[in-house]
């Protein structure tokens, strides 16, 4: 699993590429919880292009950071999921509180 990180604004865009999944989910929501709060981010978009598989462990990690920011009043939204992965959110009824966009620029437009 790599992530990467970009500040656009007051937004954070978080880009995974990999496998997310319960191997991996505890290093990715710690790194993602510190990156966020250092950057004095308002709001957080998932880059999910180039990810190749989330389970369970993956969506627990959208909705816990989901909760997070929007305590903080901030808005989260996904980007760029693959139709599996899409599928897999739309299943859980993420898709309901987070939404999703076809690209990272447009999810960055919709927070903002």
């Amino acid at each position: 699993m790599h992530l990467t990180f970009k500040k656009t604004g007051q937004t954070l865009v978080v880009s995974m590429a990999g496998e997310l999944d319960h191997h991996n989910a505890v290093n990715v929501r710690e790194e993602i919880d510190r990156r966020f709060s250092t950057s004095n981010a308002k709001n957080l978009v998932f880059n999910l292009q180039k990810l190749a598989f989330m389970d369970s462990s993956g969506l627990g990690i959208l909705i816990g950071r989901y909760k997070t920011v929007s305590a903080m009043g901030g808005k989260t939204a996904i980007a760029a999921p693959s139709l599996l992965t899409r599928r897999l959110i739309e299943l859980a009824g993420v898709h309901r509180i987070i939404p999703i966009y076809e690209t990272a620029q447009e999810a960055v437009g919709g927070v903002a």
